[in-house]
């Protein structure tokens, strides 16, 4: 669109602004004297030469079209669409004042003068009809046509006007049989000759009219589909005023209570233009064209659906007419839905181009992460939503231990915040920004946000995992270690000191055996105590390593024993209720890897522990299943579930770092009142090639 020039160093320039402002004030001043001229005498005619309708979308015309014309003219004085609406506005004052002084002079008895004001009311209506309807949809909104192969167009609207404007001027009025008129106003033009052929030319010319204004308001649909984001907003403003207006006009024809609705929508057209051509950034009128057309559709096509199954089951199972139609609402429902994301996908492409359709834009954002580096994902995620949601920026924020935060442009200090849910846990959070110059409207952010957001989420999720998997592989490492320096000081400074002390006890008895055999047998008494305490130290070293429930009763049998004493309360303190603790068992755990064992172990005792101690549950239930290449298991509980402002503590942690560790997940989730799940899948090595044992796991 052209941007306004500065005028004001060219003198000549000035004057040509000045002399064009006048001619639209001029014309905008006289149209709607024109129309008020017209409203007077309508008043002033005797009853039985008043038409049944006075006013039509022409009477409109003459009030809205010129004035906004000429606020154009004011501003861009070559506009050539500004002066199509000033003259076309006056040419329907002209027309609609001609036909209120017909029917004065035919009332007054001067059926002559009143044949010759019909010149001028069918010149007028001419003048209005090809200027408005055709030339100025056709010119929207950048004053010039799509292209040269629209030119038929504009021809067929010119010989469509003209053929109706031939009818109306020369054919000879008869008297008819309900002649709602004293006396028939001649033709002064009549042609007698022409009356064969005159009623051809009128069907002719009103299919031609017709074809030529759907033809003027496809043109801004091939407008649209060829323009850019910011001239497809331009252009829906007229799409949306000329299809409403053809939609009303022809719906009028058929059922006249919808005239009214036809001439509110003839007036709001200049508005719709003069929109388009000023400051159609400010309003969101795509959003109301994107849903006009989905509910035209939906309205067009539903009801043929309705219609065509009603006659069909009407022809199928005649006489039951209550089945037609149930079968024909049926048929109405099942199509609906799918109808209206149809629908829906295909405005949002024609609107918006490609980044319009959602399907496209999530298509876009799994390409970028699967070719990106996973520590670039959420920069993917936050240009892919700017773009589709054509913001001034967009950050996102995973809830993390050490909260991570990307942001494309800006999003200022009163960003909308959406939230990040994965799976139940809120992951972290998505910040838009305030819209940009392309501002798409809420609708379609709305479909853009419930499409791309479950994405965001996932990338949140997996990003929050792998600093998880960092942090476990970290502290894993520094237990490790840890472990190691405590079995050392262990075996170094308890039980390497006891063997000591217990060697010197041998030797001292061995040298008062002979000597002093109470002396001796004192001693072996003490080294008999001292190998009872070192048996008990290995006892709790080996029990740190690996439970002995599981050597003693197998996975199955061990995570049976921990059930058991869970409903008992074996081990607790009083204060904690018995839970009833249901297992289920899938498949062969007695060959499983020693590490995916004992992480199984560990996590069924810690989940248990959580319920006793924090879920306030009655029962729980541990499913462990073994399929082809993974260990599945399942902890449930129906107690007070997680509650929403949860932050995972060290038993949570423990139970997710232990599943990282062997290369799987452990998903914790709990809606408040619902109960606990806890989702644990741990990857199998096959019994030839896994670790056995802890010592093989080191």
């Amino acid at each position: 669109m052209a941007e306004l020039a500065d005028t004001t160093d060219d003198p000549g320039r000035v004057r040509r602004m000045s002399g064009a402002a006048v001619v639209a004030t001029a014309m905008a001043v006289a149209s709607p004297v024109l129309g008020l001229a017209t409203i007077l005498i309508w008043l002033g005619l005797p009853a039985e030469w008043t038409p049944d309708k006075t006013v039509s979308p022409q009477s409109a015309v003459v009030f809205t079209f010129p004035a906004v014309g000429a606020f154009l003219i004011h501003h861009r004085p070559r506009l050539n669409m500004a002066w199509l609406m000033c003259a076309g506005g006056l040419a329907a004052g002209i027309s609609d004042v001609s036909g209120a002084l017909m029917f004065r002079a035919a009332a007054g008895g001067e059926l002559a003068l009143a044949g010759w004001f019909r010149v001028p009311m069918q010149l007028g209506w001419a003048v209005c009809g090809l200027a408005l309807t055709m030339v100025l949809p056709l010119y929207s909104p950048d004053g010039r046509l799509p292209s040269r192969r629209w030119r038929p167009a504009l021809w067929l609207g010119c010989l469509a006007i003209t053929a109706a404007t031939v009818h109306n001027l020369f054919r000879m009025t008869a008297p008819r049989a309900g002649y709602p008129y004293p006396e028939v106003i001649p033709s002064p033009l009549g042609i007698p000759a022409l009356a064969p052929y005159l009623e051809v030319v009128d069907v002719v010319g009103w299919a031609g009219i017709y074809t030529a204004m759907a033809l003027a308001a496809l043109s801004l649909l091939a407008r649209i589909r060829r323009a850019d984001p910011v001239t497809r907003r331009q252009i829906g403003w007229p799409l949306f005023a000329f299809v409403g207006y053809i939609v009303f006009l022809v719906l009028a024809a058929i059922w006249p209570v919808f005239m009214w609705p036809s001439i509110v929508w003839a007036a709001a057209i200049p508005f719709a233009v003069a929109f388009s051509v000023m400051r159609y950034r400010l309003y969101g009128i795509d959003t109301v064209v994107s849903r006009a057309l989905v509910a035209a559709g939906l309205v067009v096509v539903v009801s043929a659906v309705y219609f065509g199954a009603g006659a069909l089951s009407g022809l199928v199972v005649s006489g039951y007419d209550q089945v037609a139609g149930i079968t024909a609402a049926l048929f109405a429902g099942a199509f609906f839905q799918p109808l209206r994301r149809a629908l829906q996908r295909a405005v949002d492409l024609l609107l918006y181009g490609a980044v319009g359709d959602p399907g496209v834009l999530a298509g876009r954002l799994t390409q970028a992460v699967r070719r990106g580096d996973p520590a670039e994902a959420l920069t993917s995620v936050v240009s892919v939503l700017r773009d589709g949601l054509a913001v001034e920026g967009v950050a996102v924020e995973v809830a993390d231990g050490e909260p991570r935060y990307v942001e494309s442009g800006r999003v200022g200090p009163a960003a909308r915040e959406v939230p990040l849910v994965w799976h139940g846990t809120r992951v972290g959070r998505l910040l838009v920004g305030p819209p940009g110059p392309r501002r798409f409207p809420a609708a379609h952010n709305e479909r853009v946000l419930a499409t791309l957001t479950p994405y965001a989420a996932d990338v949140a999720h997996a990003v929050r995992m792998a600093a998880d998997l960092q942090r476990s592989r970290e502290r894993i490492l520094t237990a490790r270690e840890e472990e190691r320096r405590r079995l050392r000081r262990d075996l170094h400074d308890g039980l390497g000191q006891t063997l000591s002390a217990m060697a010197m006890t041998i030797t001292m008895a061995r040298l008062s055996l002979k000597n002093s055999p109470d002396a001796a047998d004192d001693l072996l008494r003490e080294l008999h105590a001292g190998m009872g305490a070192v048996t008990s130290d290995i006892r709790e070293l080996v029990y740190g390593l690996r439970p002995p429930a599981l050597d003693d009763l197998g996975l199955a049998g061990a995570v049976r024993d921990l059930a058991a004493r869970s409903s008992s309360g074996a081990g607790a303190d009083v204060e904690v209720a018995d839970v009833e603790v249901e297992v289920e068992i899938g498949g062969d755990l007695s060959d499983l890897p020693a590490a995916v064992e004992v992480a199984v172990y560990r996590i069924v005792q810690e989940a248990l522990t959580n319920v006793r101690r924090h879920a306030g549950a009655s029962r729980a239930t541990i499913a462990v299943r073994r399929e082809e290449g993974v260990l599945r298991m399942l902890i449930a509980d129906d107690g007070r579930g997680l509650p929403e402002s949860h932050r995972a503590g060290v038993g949570l942690g423990s139970m997710r770092e232990r599943a990282a560790e062997l290369g799987g997940s452990c998903v914790v989730t709990g809606e408040p009142g619902t109960g606990t799940r806890v989702e644990v899948t741990l990857p199998l090595t096959t019994p030839a090639t896994g670790p056995r044992n802890a010592a093989e796991i080191r």
